[in-house]
């Protein structure tokens, strides 16, 4: 799967829940493409959305009834990494979890619901901190 940003080209957004969905492009700014968001699996974490600008995930990890909504540009991430219990028959992409370190040190996880939603999260990402 090609990652977003290789397609070069206007494409349709790929996404798990209609509600998230809305949600995200409510709150895109100007000229900001959106590329995906998927639901994620977990109690503090809601679902991750790709942009051409950022990444932005919904943190429901608060105290009380509280969500956040952490916007992550790419020019503040560090590293983007898939976490993995193992490498099953060689394919190193069995799992569906993501890892992102921000400049400051901050770690995000996500793990998703489907093996290659994982993989096309990394891709993407790396390839803006990469640029």
């Amino acid at each position: 799967m090609e990652t977003a940003a290789e397609v070069g080209t206007p494409r349709q957004v790929v996404f798990d829940r209609e509600d998230q969905l809305q949600q995200i492009q409510s709150g895109l700014m100007a000229g900001e493409q959106l590329f995906a968001v998927y639901d994620a699996k977990g109690a503090a974490t809601g679902f991750l959305a790709l942009t051409d600008r950022r990444v932005i995930i919904q943190d429901k990890s608060y105290i009380g009834k509280k969500i956040a909504m952490l916007s992550l540009p790419y020019t503040r991430i560090a590293t983007v990494g898939i976490l993995s219990d193992k490498s099953w028959m060689g394919n190193f992409y069995s799992t569906s979890e993501i890892l992102i370190t921000t400049s400051s040190g901050t770690h995000h996880e996500v793990m998703f619901r489907g093996n290659d939603k994982a993989k096309y999260v990394h891709d993407t990402i790396l390839f803006y901190i990469t640029k």
